[in-house]
This record gives C-alpha cells, structure tokens and sequence, in this order.
C-alpha cells in the first residue's frame, strides 16, 4: 500500500487560521474602537450637564423649608449652556455629534441627551459602516 503525498496540505489550514486571526484582530478593534467613542460621547455629555446644571442666575438661589440653599434652573438656560459647552469643547468632533436633548426634570438638575455615529477603524464584512450611539448624562448643583 502506498502512503499518499501530503505535500501542500497544510496550506489550506494556515491560509483559514490566517484568515480566522484576521477576523479576530479586526473583531477586537472594532469593539476597543466602539468603547472608546461611547466612552467620548459620554464625557462629553457629562460635562455638557454639568455646565447646564451650573447655569442658574444667582437670583434664582432660594431657601427650602429645611433652610438648604437650592438653585432653580429652566429649560432655556439649560439648553443655552450646553450647546456652548458643546461648540467649545475639545471633543466635540466626534462624527455627527448632536445635541438631542437638553432639559431640567426638577428644576434642580441638568439632563443633556447626545447622540453621534460611530465609523469602525477599518469596514469589513463582520462590522457595519457606522452605528448610532446616543448617551444621557444629569448633574446636579448643591450648596454645601
């Protein structure tokens, strides 16, 4: 009985292991790339709230029963100070970043919705062109 040649036939499992590590290096980027951008969005939003939640006219500072210090804030100023922080800060060049929202649920805090859409490092077929990411941040101003 003669043993067949077995020249060549491991080619085709280093040519699928290549290509399966491929799919795992662009998998990977693709995931650290995604968190990172949230991650932008969401300091960006945080900020953004926290410069709305600062935004009270000191005339409005007023007492509560229990003697705290509380501002009262309203919509406009809230929307007002949040698109400036937007338009100033240093990370607002994320791709179609948006100011969805801007409000005040209470009257004390902030609420700033963002949105913007993430693009992968490199497009392949495992990852989309881009998907939407919106983030939510509220702060909120205390006297101490």
């Amino acid at each position: 009985m003669r043993w067949r040649d077995d020249r060549g036939s491991i080619l085709p499992l280093i040519a699928g292991f290549g290509a399966l590590g491929l799919a795992v290096v662009l998998l990977g980027s693709a995931a650290t790339s995604l968190y990172l951008e949230r991650t932008r969005l969401f300091t960006l939003a945080d900020g953004a709230a926290l410069a709305a939640a600062e935004s009270f006219d000191l005339a409005s500072v007023r007492p509560t029963a229990e003697g705290v210090l509380r501002p009262r804030l309203t919509k406009p100023e809230v929307a007002a100070a949040a698109a400036d922080y937007l338009a100033q800060a240093p990370g607002s060049r994320l791709e179609g970043l948006r100011l969805v929202s801007a409000t005040t649920p209470d009257g004390l805090s902030a609420r700033v919705t963002l949105s913007a859409v993430w693009a992968p490092p490199v497009v392949s077929i495992f990852v989309p062109q881009g998907i939407p990411l919106q983030v939510t941040a509220t702060s909120r101003s205390v006297f101490d």
